[in-house]
């Protein structure tokens, strides 16, 4: 199972089943923060939705399509990362997070990320990522920037949110950039 400690507080764990209780009510937590951004908000209604969902990333993970994992930060879940998908033709994947709204501030993204960047170059030897973000979501824009990824062109009306479409930004970083700034 993947597993990577971040720090003393943090640590990154797949997700399993005895998850759902949990994440569900992270996510209800933050259901209205969320929304804002996530367009599946609104389908994840009970435990059993999240069950669902952490069935799905079990089965992408057994595939060796990726995989979701828990965000943990002082033994309480407080968020998710994975992989979207991975290309192994192209060696190339999409990281996809999300915080719940009382855990923002504490740079658990972008420790997350950097671990999961290492993770895809090191062990998965892939060539590419790439981080897609909402133009208007300036928070999530800001973790792809930090991190050194080239912000490559909008893709226009890209997602539908729940009442209206947005355009995407789309960030990549190749192994390239990294071995550059060595």
């Amino acid at each position: 199972m993947f597993y990577h400690r971040l720090n003393p507080d943090t640590e990154l764990r797949l997700l399993e089943h005895r998850h759902a209780e949990a994440l569900f009510i992270l996510t209800d937590r933050s259901r209205y923060h969320l929304r804002k951004w996530l367009p599946w908000i609104d389908y994840t209604q009970t435990v059993q939705h999240t069950l669902s969902f952490i069935d799905a990333a079990l089965k992408q993970f057994s595939a060796n399509n990726g995989f979701q994992a828990g965000i943990w930060y002082k033994g309480e879940l407080a968020g998710i990362i994975g992989l979207h998908t991975i290309n192994w033709e192209n060696r190339s994947t999409s990281i996809g997070y999300w915080l719940g709204e009382q855990y923002q501030g504490n740079g658990l993204i972008t420790q997350s990320c950097q671990a999961i960047i290492s993770y895809c170059f090191q062990h998965l030897q892939l060539n590419r990522i790439e981080i897609r973000v909402a133009t208007e979501n300036k928070k999530s824009a800001a973790i792809p920037e930090r991190l050194g990824f080239q912000k490559e062109g909008r893709l226009r009306k890209a997602e539908w949110l729940y009442n209206r479409y947005v355009d995407h930004d789309v960030f990549g970083l190749v192994k390239a950039d990294l071995q550059r700034t060595i």
